[in-house]
């Protein structure tokens, strides 16, 4: 369970990630899901920042997971 969690921090760590390189340069264009939600799309620098700092938080909690 422990390393389901931490796959799962780690994926939406990388969507944040990759949605900040698309939004700076143009590059990892269908790495990124949030521009396809048309409601998150005018907003994407922040929800892509929210992205990161959630997949962190993840990643960090599943330290608390007992094996």
């Amino acid at each position: 369970m422990k390393k389901i969690v931490e796959t799962i921090g780690f994926l939406v760590f990388i969507q944040g990630v990759g949605g900040l390189v698309f939004e700076w340069t143009g590059w990892f264009r269908l790495w990124t899901v949030v521009r396809h939600i048309d409601f998150l799309s005018d907003r994407g620098l922040f929800v892509h920042i929210v992205l990161i700092v959630t997949g962190a938080a993840v990643m960090i909690a599943a330290d608390a997971i007992k094996t």
